[in-house]
């Protein structure tokens, strides 16, 4: 979706038909599949792919221990599926222009500034990761698990220094409160039908499907 607008009202709702009930997880699992293009999204399954892992395993172990473990991961994963899908689709300034749209130049311009910076901070980290790794594989040492720890360490501490540098940065500058922005957006055909499939995954999800199909005959 190229509609910032839609693209989160759609996230939001799948989300929320996910979290419902296996029904819902379902539903927004077969939209993925038609809308989210998930053959263009290998590089952010790939970042999710630990996250489904730990969630597969605490869902085996709520199976075990007192049952719902199957529905919880398979609901989890599907979340994390459409964050995945809503990452993939970020392009800077997107939420500058959603915040400022939703609640003007002020609150909005301030939110949306907020999750520019958090977006920014993300790819950092992610490109910070990925240059830790390689240089793990050319030394040849502390691979696997063992290199979360210290990898850990060193992207938190960075992601501290920048984030002293960043409000540094504002204060000097002045910054206060809230800002002007004129947001615009693009909005093609597409874009509104996979917002219309969202919504109907929705209803799927609310609705038992036998009380679906006896409202449909």
């Amino acid at each position: 979706m190229q509609d910032i607008r839609l693209r989160a009202g759609t996230a939001a709702l799948l989300s929320l038909a996910a979290f419902i009930g296996t029904t819902g997880a379902v539903v927004v699992f077969i939209w993925w599949l038609v809308f989210a293009r998930p053959w263009q999204l290998k590089k952010q399954l790939r970042m999710v792919v630990p996250a489904i892992l730990l969630i597969v395993f605490f869902g085996l172990v709520l199976e075990l221990t007192g049952g719902g473990g199957i529905s919880y991961s398979l609901r989890m994963t599907v979340i994390l599926l459409i964050g995945a899908w809503v990452y993939a689709g970020y392009r800077p300034g997107e939420f500058l222009r959603l915040g400022t749209w939703l609640l003007g130049n002020r609150t909005g311009f301030d939110l949306g500034m907020t999750a520019e910076m958090g977006m920014q901070s993300l790819d950092l980290l992610l490109s910070d990761f990925s240059r830790i790794r390689q240089a793990y594989e050319l030394k040849g040492s502390c691979r696997g698990i063992r290199s979360l720890v210290p990898a850990g360490s060193v992207l938190i501490r960075g992601a501290v220094r920048q984030a002293e540098g960043s409000a540094e940065l504002m204060a000097i500058r002045g910054y206060n409160h809230g800002g002007t922005y004129c947001p615009s957006f693009r909005t093609p055909v597409m874009d509104v039908v996979a917002a219309l499939a969202a919504l109907c995954m929705g209803v799927i999800a609310v609705l038992p499907v036998s009380e679906f199909f006896i409202l449909y005959h």
